[in-house]
């Protein structure tokens, strides 16, 4: 018996090979994240959008690329790219102010739900000429559907340039809006495959009740949230970001469990949590910016890792035609045909359809009717993949190009060289802005006594290139100085018509 135990708890002890593997794969996957990091700057002074590196770098690291990391399975990765893509949808809508969001909400949601049904048609369409059977032609429509605004602004912001608000809001709006609608088509269509239920009226009239119950779960969400934060008295401020990405979390569970978009949900409690003053706002926003942006390198790494890349040469001519059909055909005709009662002008048109890069949703999506156990999943899955890295080639470098050949490449907002914040456990009703001196500004060389500060505000700090300045009432300002100021928000209004023009 002494003997038997003796054995039974010597195969309970780990051997020398477990710490090391442990080890290793921390190794991997540290140095996996810092290549991603570091490629990421200058992938965008080419135009090539970031989800394009991290995909590659993943694929290297793969089955087979030079490390030769195992990796093959769809469900683990459906699960992980899911938590993945509800923190950053969170994040997406909880930095989108709502009033902004409210602006582009027309042709935003027209573009998320009829233009993800003619999107998932056109391409569908063509690959049913390409010789595609026409359930797993449409289910490549659908997966393919919906658009990727961090893609869009990762290229922008790469290449120097900034959208018009208009068109910005509306890409990225239906950005938050169209997943939804590409999740449920995608399901709905791989379980037609399957033979498990068919695609009729039914199905179709299911889509506004799943998209009404997330919308109604993530406002209740997103409400009860904003009371929590306000009546909690927690010891630190990084406690406060916890709460919220249990929000996101519960937002996206809660209508899943009553048929209704998790997605949406995730999107609409990040607004509605977003819209006003929260304790430690300034902390919550630059975790749940941090978390987004990891999320996104694992997710899109990770997905790399899924790919073999010897098996996308059975898929790359097929692949090829539908990547550009998908971007000088579909997303042209769908954009054109829903924005047309909202008279956009011709070139903001030309550039909301030009401006539809394809990113994580779709590759993920396409994990679904691979576990899923439909007949040939898994080349559904390379040909999603290898349309999606088309797209994105080919929208992504030329996307700079073509908003300056439109003239639609605006001047952007200087970035703050400082930025100042109030750590608060409550709530505070006022809120620190920072202001930009440009030549044409009416503060320019004055003094701050002579300015006509609103009631109740003050300047704070003056940043002028490298040096800080204590704010005196004989400081005078200059072109380029930064001004921060402490004020109601009600007073920020008054302050920008002669201060100049508020950084972000």
């Amino acid at each position: 018996m002494a003997t038997a135990r003796l054995a039974d708890d010597t195969a309970r002890v780990p051997t020398t090979a477990e710490p090391a593997s442990t080890a290793w794969l921390f190794v991997t996957f540290g140095a996996l994240l810092l290549a991603s990091v570091l490629l990421a700057r200058p992938s965008g002074r080419f135009g090539l959008p970031v989800l394009v590196v991290f995909l590659a770098i993943g694929m290297l690291a793969g089955s087979d690329g030079l490390l030769g990391i195992p990796f093959e399975d769809y469900r683990l990765s459906f699960r992980l790219g899911s938590a993945a893509l509800v923190l950053i949808l969170f994040h997406g809508g909880f930095s989108t102010p709502l009033a902004a969001a409210r602006s582009a909400l027309g042709p935003s949601l027209v573009l998320a739900t009829v233009g993800v049904a003619l999107t998932t048609a056109i391409v569908g369409g063509i690959a049913m000429l390409l010789g595609l059977p026409p359930r797993e032609a449409l289910l490549v429509g659908a997966v393919v559907s919906s658009t990727d605004a961090a893609a869009v602004f990762s290229v922008l912001r790469g290449a120097g340039l900034h959208l018009p608000r208009r068109v910005a809001l509306t890409l990225e709006v239906e950005s938050g809006l169209n997943d939804p609608v590409a999740v449920i088509l995608t399901m709905t269509l791989t379980e037609a495959m399957l033979g498990h239920s068919r695609f009729g009226v039914a199905q179709v009239l299911e889509l506004p009740l799943e998209l009404a119950v997330g919308t109604l779960f993530g406002v209740a969400i997103g409400v009860a949230a904003r009371w929590v934060l306000d009546r909690a008295r927690l010891p630190s401020a990084g406690l406060y970001p916890a709460i919220t990405v249990g929000a996101a979390f519960v937002a996206f569970g809660v209508p899943t469990m009553f048929h209704g978009s998790g997605f949406l949900s995730v999107y609409v409690a990040g607004l509605v949590l977003g819209h006003g003053e929260v304790p430690s706002r300034g902390a919550i926003a630059r975790v749940h910016d941090a978390i987004a942006w990891l999320s996104q390198i694992a997710m899109f790494l990770m997905l790399g890792l899924l790919v073999f890349p010897s098996r996308l040469i059975h898929v790359a001519a097929p692949g090829l035609v539908l990547g550009l059909a998908l971007a000088f055909v579909a997303r042209p005709l769908a954009v054109a045909l829903c924005l047309a009662p909202f008279r956009f002008p011709v070139r903001e048109l030309a550039l909301v359809s030009w401006i539809g890069l394809r990113g994580a949703v779709p590759i993920i999506l396409a994990t679904f009717p691979v576990f899923s156990g439909a007949e040939r999943g898994g080349d559904l899955f390379d040909l999603v993949f290898f349309i999606v890295v088309v797209n994105s080639i080919v929208v992504g470098t030329t996307a700079g190009p073509v908003a300056r050949a439109l003239g639609m490449a605006v001047a952007g907002k200087h970035p703050s060289h400082a930025v100042l914040e109030i750590h608060s456990l409550r709530t505070l009703r006022n809120v620190i802005s920072s202001w930009r001196v440009d030549e044409s500004s009416g503060a320019r060389g004055k003094a701050l006594r002579d300015l006509p500060f609103p009631d109740d505000s003050s300047v704070m700090l003056v940043v002028r290139g490298d040096r800080l300045l204590a704010p005196r009432g004989s400081t005078i300002l200059e072109a380029g100085d930064e001004v921060h100021v402490f004020s109601p928000p009600a007073a920020v209004d008054e302050l920008s018509r002669w201060l100049g023009d508020e950084n972000h």
